[in-house]
């Protein structure tokens, strides 16, 4: 047995499935040993090496489990690196296995040779080494597996050419060797019981609560709804845990922040006490003023507590156990005033949501595209969304119920990983629909060659389906409308215009089907066909850019700004329009209060 067969044997015993990887001489020694293992973890190929990590995140996402991704030394090492770095700042459990030059060569500027150890020091900060000699095995891979699991973040193994094609000996019972053993073993912690005292005193004395849930809460889901009935509470979501609470839940607000909801900028507005659990939520302005709220947090990692606001009471521990400690000590709320508040705002969102993707636009509203689907998804689809305006129309009108998951890049927020996830999801849940909600810039980035993936593998599925749904507005249309918004510039034509491409008519070249959409009265058509299909299917809706993805607490004066750029620079018809805004406000909302002067959702409709 060489170093190589036993690093593969060491993955089954961890229950490693599958490899994410892309070959390369860096990693010859694997590769043959894959080859004499029977493709055991089966090896995954990508694009792109980027594309494996990002695979192996999403199949993390969605399973729980590690995800693992593999490529050579050098270049391949580099460009694993964004897909890793989306896993460490989402908080995803993931080990890069990468080659290196052999050992002779090492210092000699050789071909390929890169300080890899330098290089993933930080996105595998936890726990990154190279492995010199066999006897270091299996302690180094357990350790990697191990700490991703525990630490919930990105480990590393740089294994060079020469020690993948030594003899494998093990560790003996002798002076500095360390043998290793398999395992993580399952803990809770919780908090002690005069801390979770104080913070239900604090729960107990708030009048109107307000929950912000993070994906470190998906295990807890009977628990927070017990929690938000006892205290009368409305519940917002930061967007990865977006799939831990269901959207038809009358008081669940939906996303917060710059891709929020309304109803969750008033839930946080209107709020006197604020429980955070399992979130490590960044933008402040979206949650109350400093001084507005009294403030508890619930968090497994004391390294992220504490972290956003002046938190008055802070519980280390596991949400769901902590959780099942603190509820007997709370009270509940007799007086429902406040929750019948934040349920009237949800309902009006949702109506409001529906009326937007009614709106015309030219060709077609990108709006109504994501709404129309929010009706037809099936209970157990899993839903992916890349970076940027698809973002916004995931967060507010996909409507995550049952047992439907979703996720998207929260803490890194790159372009690229919609598809790859949802093919990563696809190993997972082989039994399960996968659809991808991507723009135009995405899919040309690097989703349109991942249908290659998606071609070579799909039949391997038990339901071949995944969907991937291209919002084709010829524009980079997220960071157009921050320009308009935030710096008043006009879209520049230079960096912003992408050329048109047949996404659909590529699809069909590729074996797998695809049709393009140019009218509103072909959007539910399109997706009964994907849904109903017996493979991967791409749909290309021409969607217009002009459908702003405007946050629903924007200012009148970030109103204004956007409208003096749309209008190239006339800010005298601008001040017109902020006026217009103001005025229909207060003739569709007598009387009502409104914060920092913004307007209400029906206004902004």
């Amino acid at each position: 047995m060489k170093v190589s067969d036993y690093i593969l044997q060491r993955l089954r015993e961890w229950d490693v499935e599958h490899v994410f990887a892309y070959a390369g001489d860096g990693i010859n020694g694997l590769l043959a040993a894959w080859g004499r293992a029977g493709n055991r973890p089966k090896f995954i190929q990508a694009r792109h090496e980027e594309m494996s990590a990002f695979q192996a995140v999403g199949y993390a996402k969605f399973s729980g489990k590690v995800g693992v991704c593999a490529a050579t030394s050098g270049p391949g090492a580099i460009h694993l690196l964004n897909g890793l770095y989306d896993a460490k700042l989402d908080h995803v459990p993931v080990v890069a296995i990468v080659g290196q030059t052999n050992r002779s060569a090492m210092g000699g500027s050789y071909q390929q040779e890169v300080d890899l150890l330098s290089l993933y020091k930080d996105v595998a900060s936890d726990f990154c080494e190279m492995v010199t000699v066999p006897e270091q095995l299996p302690n180094v891979i357990d350790r990697a597996m191990r700490t991703a699991y525990a630490r919930r973040t990105v480990t590393a193994v740089v294994i060079p050419a020469d020690v993948q094609e030594l003899d494998y000996s093990p560790p003996t019972h002798a002076f500095k060797m360390v043998p290793s053993s398999m395992g993580v073993g399952r803990y809770a912690p919780v908090p002690v019981d005069e801390d979770i005292e104080r913070a239900a005193q604090v729960l107990n004395d708030g009048e109107r609560v307000a929950i912000l849930i993070g994906q470190g809460t998906r295990g807890a889901r009977a628990e927070v709804e017990l929690l938000a009935d006892t205290l009368g509470a409305g519940v917002a979501k930061a967007l990865l845990g977006k799939d831990v609470l269901p959207d038809d839940l009358p008081y669940v607000t939906g996303a917060i922040g710059l891709l929020g909801t309304r109803p969750s900028y008033e839930l946080m507005q209107g709020c006197d006490t604020l429980l955070m659990i399992g979130s490590s939520f960044p933008y402040t302005q979206f949650m109350p003023e400093l001084d507005q709220a009294r403030a508890v947090q619930i968090d497994i990692d004391p390294h992220m507590i504490g972290l956003r606001y002046p938190f008055e009471v802070n519980l280390v521990g596991d949400a769901r156990e902590t959780l099942k400690r603190l509820l007997p000590r709370l009270q509940r709320k007799q007086n429902r005033a406040w929750r019948d508040e934040v349920e009237l705002n949800v309902a009006r969102w949702w109506d409001v949501m529906q009326r937007r993707a009614a709106v015309d636009a030219d060709p077609i509203n990108p709006e109504y595209v994501v709404h129309t689907l929010d009706k037809l998804l099936p209970d157990n689809a899993i839903i992916t969304a890349d970076s940027g305006s698809a973002a916004n129309w995931y967060a507010r009108h996909v409507r995550l119920r049952g047992h439907m998951r979703g996720s998207l890049s929260g803490t890194l927020a790159t372009m690229g990983p919609g598809v790859p996830y949802a093919i990563g999801a696809k190993f997972t849940h082989p039994d399960r629909p996968a659809i991808a909600l991507v723009g135009d810039g995405a899919m040309q980035m690097n989703g349109m060659m991942e249908m290659v993936t998606a071609a070579k593998y799909f039949h391997e599925w038990e339901d071949p389906r995944l969907i991937v749904a291209v919002l084709n507005n010829g524009d980079l249309n997220q960071v157009t409308w921050e320009m308009r918004a935030m710096s008043g510039a006009p879209q520049f034509e230079e960096s912003q215009h992408i050329p048109d491409l047949p996404y659909a008519e590529i699809a069909e070249r590729l074996g797998l089907h695809g049709v393009r959409v140019e009218k509103p009265d072909q959007v539910q058509d399109a997706w009964e066909q994907a849904l109903a299909a017996s493979r991967p299917f791409v749909i290309d809706f021409r969607t217009d850019p002009a459908v702003p993805p405007i946050p629903p607490h924007a200012s009148l004066d970030q109103i204004e700004a956007a409208a003096t750029a749309i209008l190239k620079g006339d800010s005298d018809r601008a001040a017109v329009i902020k006026q217009g805004f103001k005025a229909k406000m207060q003739e569709m909302l007598p009387g009502r209060r409104h914060r920092h002067d913004r307007p209400g959702t029906e206004a902004d409709h």
